[in-house]
């Protein structure tokens, strides 16, 4: 028997500990960037950091059952997570919470949540799914590659509806890593990937603003006064920074002149506040969270394992890479929340449920490697055959 004391040792607690310390960052800087906004909205400094805290409580709530949830379980449960996560999205349109010219919220039961949150984490759990039962097709476009994508074009429609074309764009990326890491041709991937982007790019020609955060990228400065505004602040955010930071609770760009200063770009706020050190605390819990992530993977000893935790890793990764490049003017600002750190509820409940599955495969593995007669092991092994063919 895999004894209690065994497995709470056998935990990735390197992984866990930077996940929690991601989190509880920003926590810290929640309250901090928030509590102008919240004092001039709410007469109080604590109204978006109380709310914050509540979400955190479900979400460790969250991460302490899934870590112990046998993640095989999933491929049983993904057509009903896909199903729920279609449903949800028609929801939104039919009946969701309007803000900042974008419907991408619903209330249920008096608690407003973010489908398109839980639709990352349930395209990644069906398309490894339905690939790793797959390999005897993956080189058939028709039978193999194609059929899963189709779910995945409805889901990308739904949501770009609302619209939001950086949480699409960054499902069709994490569809790419997964049909590339299953197996597929790379003519079919190529094929593929040119039809994603040529899709994209007429898709942000299609809408003025998302045209003005393009020029804004390209030259914020000659749009000073309008769309490239909120990079300009965030420049002079990082600017004030510098090294060490102006000191907790001392940022200016907080006061009304950086807007989203506590959601999409509170990573500018972190530079202001902590400086470098900040950033490097943020970049290295990060590459953290990847390599035990990409580790795990590598370890799992079937591929419905591995790609879940490769999805779930490049998913993270690609939110990291997307958030801090719009924030620092490298990439074109995209709407996507810092996972772990930004102001959202559903966004930090479903960071630490992805994060809570690649716990329970890292234990699935330490399982296997010493437990090797486990019935576990040998489903895996007779399921997945054709893995490390």
């Amino acid at each position: 028997m895999f004894k209690v004391r065994e497995r709470i040792k056998a935990f990735d607690w390197i992984l866990i500990s930077a996940v929690f310390a991601l989190t509880l960052f920003g926590l810290i800087m929640v309250y901090s960037a928030s509590y102008p906004l919240s004092i001039d909205q709410f007469n109080s400094s604590t109204y978006f950091i109380f709310r914050q805290l509540i979400y955190f409580g479900l979400g460790v709530l969250v991460f302490a059952v899934l870590m112990n949830f046998r993640y095989h379980y999933y491929k049983k449960l993904s057509p009903y997570i896909i199903g729920l996560s279609i449903v949800l999205l028609v929801l939104v349109l039919a009946l969701g919470i309007a803000a900042n010219e974008a419907t991408r919220w619903v209330n249920i039961a008096g608690i407003s949540m973010q489908p398109s949150e839980l639709v990352k984490l349930g395209v990644i759990i069906y398309l490894a799914q339905v690939y790793s039962q797959k390999q005897k097709y993956i080189d058939q476009f028709a039978t193999g590659v194609a059929p899963p994508l189709i779910i995945v074009v409805g889901l990308f429609t739904l949501i770009l509806l609302q619209p939001d074309l950086g949480t699409a764009v960054l499902i069709l990326l994490v569809t790419g890593v997964i049909v590339f890491l299953s197996g597929a041709r790379f003519r079919h991937l190529a094929f593929l990937g040119t039809l994603s982007a040529a899709v994209v790019l007429f898709l942000v020609f299609q809408a003025d603003y998302r045209v003005n955060r393009i020029l804004a990228f390209r030259d914020p400065f000659a749009y000073d006064d309008s769309f490239g505004l909120q990079l300009i602040q965030s420049y002079i955010s990082i600017a004030h920074g510098g090294l060490t930071g102006a000191g907790f609770g001392q940022s200016v760009q907080k006061l009304g002149y950086l807007p989203e200063a506590h959601t999409d770009f509170i990573l500018a706020i972190i530079a202001e506040e902590t400086g470098w050190l900040g950033i490097g605390f943020v970049i290295l819990c990060f590459f953290i969270i990847g390599f035990r992530g990409l580790l795990i993977g590598a370890r799992c000893k079937n591929l419905f394992g591995s790609l879940l935790a490769y999805g779930i890793v490049f998913q993270l990764l690609f939110q990291f890479i997307l958030n801090a490049g719009a924030v620092s003017g490298m990439l074109p600002i995209t709407g996507i929340p810092l996972p772990f750190i930004s102001y959202g509820g559903t966004s930090l409940i479903i960071s630490l449920a992805g994060a809570a599955i690649l716990v329970n495969i890292s234990l699935q593995n330490h399982k296997d490697r010493h437990h090797p007669q486990s019935k576990d092991i040998q489903e895996q092994e007779e399921e997945n055959v054709a893995f490390h063919a």
